[in-house]
């Protein structure tokens, strides 16, 4: 999953005293939400291809398809799904029912619900392995539900009770790939795979879990489409699911999943062409930007001697057929030994981060998106290069290194 908390701010910058561009310096650069402009250029590029009318006659319908367990379930939204999940081979779809929702975030209120039941005496507690996504706790508790209950890490869940636990890999926000960590009886596991596409990690195996989340804004991103889907083993959990959305928004927008399922499919017949460079691949198109983005980040950090970011193992791509390690859609990074608020002390350097206490980690971290427009990653970069600064422990800089 993604996020959308949106900063905005006009502040000095401390670097325009060295000069330079002042309007420029004073541009607030905002990485706290994982925007995916950055796949802006491509669609770019590729024109029209993707365009489609709907006239004024069609969709007028609520039902799309009324045998299927999600009645609202366009037939060329599924069909795109699984060309997509086929081509790139990160998950089964075999024996799954497929629920769409507008993004994952209201999947995964449509899960909860479907995983808990009226009769039960005590809320179900709904924990994950920190660092986790910033907005689970927010969601799970947002109405304050009967059913279920935020429990918080999941390393530090200790109740003998039955819980939900959510799985996030690659994680939301280190990047990692992550495995259950309760592992008790009574509970029920959640994947939500979001980054799991291969211009973020690699894929090494086509993944078969009870329930599994994915959303368009991270797989070809779409985000403003508001499009995701679950791939669900139990049929009645996948009914379930549908019959909250169908009380909350009796469905999902017809436009938008026949956007969707037009995007998906392209890039689906696109990426079974790997490597061929008149191919246009859209997967290659996003590895081979963030592959760059990464390699500077960690020159720039390594020459600032300020930060840390993640070592991510190389591993063999299913399907690029190559060796390589992940480069996810953030950057983890720690703040050098000392600096107790990471996000502090980048939103000092006009860049607006998201800390780490709201992933249930150590606030010397701090989350910054890499999605943005490319001037906006070289405004980070350079900004970043410029702190060189010792830190006082609350974000404020107090003594220049050079």
């Amino acid at each position: 999953m993604g996020g959308t908390d949106q900063v905005q701010g006009n502040r000095r910058s401390p670097a325009a005293a060295n000069g330079g561009d002042t309007r420029e310096r004073n541009t607030v650069i905002n990485l706290d939400h994982g925007d995916p402009k950055m796949y802006e250029s491509f669609w770019k590029k590729l024109g029209d291809e993707c365009t489609f009318v709907i006239k004024g006659y069609e969709s007028l319908s609520y039902f799309s398809n009324p045998k299927s367990p999600c009645w609202f379930l366009e037939p060329t939204l599924e069909e795109s799904i699984k060309s997509m999940h086929g081509a790139v081979g990160n998950a089964v779809t075999d024996g799954y029912s497929i629920v769409v929702g507008t993004g994952s975030s209201q999947l995964l209120q449509a899960v909860l619900y479907a995983l808990t039941s009226h009769d039960q005496r005590n809320q179900i507690n709904v924990v994950s392995a920190a660092p986790y996504y910033s907005s689970y706790a927010e969601i799970t508790d947002l109405v304050r539900s009967e059913l279920y209950k935020w429990a918080g890490d999941a390393h530090e869940f200790d109740k003998d009770e039955p819980y939900i636990e959510l799985v996030t890999s690659p994680n939301n926000p280190s990047g990692v790939i992550r495995g259950a960590v309760v592992n008790r009886d009574g509970g029920i596991l959640v994947h939500d795979l979001a980054y799991y596409w291969p211009q973020y990690t690699p894929i090494t195996s086509s993944l078969e879990f009870d329930i599994m989340l994915f959303t368009a804004s991270k797989c070809t991103g779409h985000a403003g489409s508001r499009i995701g889907w679950a791939l669900v083993k139990d049929k009645d959990v996948a009914k379930k699911m549908t019959k909250f959305m169908e009380v909350s928004t009796i469905g999902v927008s017809k436009e938008s999943q026949l956007r969707v399922a037009k995007i998906l499919q392209v890039v689906a017949d696109r990426c079974k062409r790997f490597g061929s460079p008149q191919a246009d691949n859209f997967l290659e198109f996003g590895k081979s930007l963030l592959a760059k983005r990464w390699e500077i980040l960690r020159e720039t950090v390594k020459k600032a001697q300020m930060f840390t970011v993640p070592k991510y193992p190389l591993q063999h791509c299913n399907y690029t057929g190559d060796v390589t390690q992940a480069h996810p859609a953030f950057a983890w990074i720690k703040c050098k030994e000392g600096i107790e608020d990471c996000e502090k002390l980048l939103r000092n350097h006009q860049i607006l981060t998201r800390g780490g206490r709201k992933f249930g980690s150590d606030p010397g971290f701090a989350r910054v998106s890499m999605l943005g427009r490319e001037e906006e990653f070289k405004m980070f970069i350079e900004r970043l290069s410029m702190i060189k600064m010792f830190n006082n422990g609350d974000g404020n800089e107090n003594r220049n290194l050079d």
